[in-house]
């Protein structure tokens, strides 16, 4: 399934975008788990230019992966 967010605008943003779509999945259509997410953006400078990451030593940043959300001390612990 794709969702698509169309139109430059900052990643805070997007963000709120890619929360909104999500709750309408949720809500709307029942969608309540997925195997993962591949998440692609078009990096620009805020005038519509194209930018390049780069990492500490000079290369070009071109993927970052996540094991999920950083869990709280309360769930670590069971607290909740």
């Amino acid at each position: 399934m794709k969702i698509r967010i169309q139109g430059e605008m900052s990643l805070s943003d997007i963000e709120r975008a890619i929360v909104e779509t999500f709750s309408e999945l949720e809500e709307d259509y029942r969608v309540r788990y997925s195997q993962g997410a591949t998440v692609y953006i078009n990096p620009t400078n805020g005038f519509g230019h194209d930018v390049k990451p780069l990492t500490d030593d000079g290369h070009e940043l071109v993927c970052l992966s996540s094991k999920g959300p950083t869990r709280s001390a309360a769930e670590e612990y069971n607290l909740l």
